[in-house]
């Protein structure tokens, strides 16, 4: 039987409810009651609820410290707060905490009788997405993890088996992420709305999270807080709404992850700030999406040891020389279309009209061909590096003015880097060279400074949250204690 509790500082209508609802007709125990917060914090402890009624207005603890508190501490008990006519403040901060439902009074009994019926339905769904979980959890084993690792690298073909490694149960899943990791992590994270399984592929650290509900967008940085937060590197692909697409995911985190090694370590980065490039295709071979990664970063040493790489493959597999000439003027076109990133006219590159198919044509020997390839790359980093050391300083003071002044938004990198008219990846190693920090230490950096002067001068710390940006209080929380040394109510408490 389930439990529940009321809290009120009316007596009136704690008897009232206590009297006129038939609790055991809906398979719930009401086991107890409180007129103020304290104790009805005290009570929570005690019986553990799995249902909390609350007025907002109470002695004490209000009702949504109250509610924060329980959350906090048991994030799987429903919470339902009455309210007044006038309280609409109160209420939306309280759905912001993740009370389930609200209820105005005066309250009747149609209303809660009402109200106990969605809630049953609704706690019925949560014990169902937790059965599906357990079964996952039990079937985690060799079968499964192979089963999965073949579906990022087979796609559909492997699809039939991995539902069978499930089970009829994942009609539940409604989407799916591959995050590639610089090192395991040791612990995995869990929560009600996605499976998490880790895996390794060689020498890879992969972590593939299934979807139980559409927008995750907010959880998902709360899970990657755990590997961030320990100094491990994480990349991640998009989510996709296909488990066939696994695969694309997969490939997108492995991206992700090579450049989020060469910003700094301890960091998340999406394909979604590195990748959205139309122009380059989405089916690079390895050495290929190597190449643009040495011409982004500017690492000329890195880009002729690929390209020798190159040559060498191509020689060793005897292609013809029409095989030979597309492979190369390939490589040239991506070249370009990475020069493009820079926002700046690439036709300075070469001072007019450049037209590599004709100029391969009049190469009449392998030799030759890649002694013009290298002649090409050369040309193109070294313009890339020249414009790179012409405009960064501009670039990167307009975007730290940008930054400053939208703190308090969801400052995504693709949003500044579009403000300033480049490609997100190609200014996020500018930032980087000019800050001497990545883009999100820096963001992360200026936000806790403006908390902590917010803090200081009174502000409640849910307010101060969502002032620089953090529109999750307890992601926040957890910041600001990372980069402070204490939580941001004991740092407003010191002041």
């Amino acid at each position: 039987m389930l439990k529940a509790v009321i809290f009120d500082d009316e007596y009136i209508v704690l008897q009232g409810l206590e009297m006129m609802i038939d609790w055991s007709k809906y398979g719930i125990e009401l086991v107890g009651t409180a007129t103020n917060g304290f104790a009805a914090i005290d009570l929570v402890e005690t019986h553990s609820p799995d249902i909390v009624f609350t007025d907002i207005r109470m002695p004490g603890l209000d009702g949504l410290q109250v509610v924060e508190k329980i959350l906090a501490a048991a994030p799987e008990i429903i919470c339902i707060v009455f309210s007044g006519f006038n309280e609409f403040e109160y209420v939306k901060k309280a759905l912001k905490l993740g009370v389930s439902d609200y209820l105005e009074k005066p309250i009747t009994i149609p209303m809660m009788e009402e109200t106990l019926k969605k809630t049953l339905e609704k706690i019925q769904e949560q014990k169902k997405v937790m059965t599906l979980k357990e079964n996952l959890e039990d079937s985690r084993n060799v079968l499964v993890e192979k089963a999965t690792l073949d579906l990022l690298l087979q796609g559909e073909e492997a699809l039939p088996r991995w539902r069978d490694s499930f089970g009829e149960e994942i009609e539940e899943i409604v989407g799916v992420t591959v995050l590639a990791l610089s090192e395991k992590i040791q612990e995995i994270p869990t929560h009600s709305s996605y499976f998490s399984l880790y895996l390794r592929n060689g020498k890879e650290h992969l972590l593939v999270i299934f979807h139980f509900q559409e927008d995750s967008s907010e959880l998902l940085k709360e899970l990657l807080y755990i590997p961030c937060q320990n100094g491990i590197t994480v990349g991640s692909g998009r989510t996709y709404p296909k488990l066939t697409d696994a695969g694309r995911s997969y490939k997108e985190a492995q991206q992700a992850l090579r450049y989020g090694q060469f910003m700094e370590q301890g960091e998340w980065t999406r394909f979604e700030e590195i990748g959205e490039n139309p122009n380059i295709p989405g089916d690079l071979s390895e050495q290929e999406e190597a190449i643009i990664f040495y011409l982004r970063t500017g690492d000329k040493s890195g880009l002729f040891r690929q390209l020798n790489e190159f040559i060498n493959k191509v020689q060793a597999q005897r292609l013809n020389p029409d095989v030979i000439e597309r492979e190369i003027l390939k490589l040239i076109y991506l070249g370009m279309e990475v020069a493009k990133e820079t926002g700046e006219d690439v036709s300075t590159i070469t001072q007019g009209n450049y037209l590599p198919h004709i100029e391969i044509r009049m190469l009449n020997t392998k030799e030759k061909m890649f002694s013009w390839l290298k002649d090409q790359m050369e040309m193109i980093i070294e313009w890339f590096l020249q414009i790179r050391r012409d405009k960064k300083h501009d670039a990167v003071e307009k975007a730290s003015k940008y930054i400053e002044k939208n703190l308090s938004n969801d400052l995504t990198l693709q949003e500044v880097a579009e403000y300033v008219g480049m490609n997100p990846t190609y200014f996020s190693l500018l930032f980087k060279e000019e800050m001497k920090l990545s883009y999100i230490k820096y963001l992360t950096k200026l936000r806790m400074e403006r908390a902590k002067i917010l803090l200081r001068e009174g502000y409640k710390v849910a307010d101060v949250s969502e002032k620089v940006g953090y529109h999750t209080y307890r992601h926040f929380s957890e910041l600001f204690k990372k980069q402070v040394g204490v939580n941001p109510g004991q740092y407003r408490d010191s002041f």
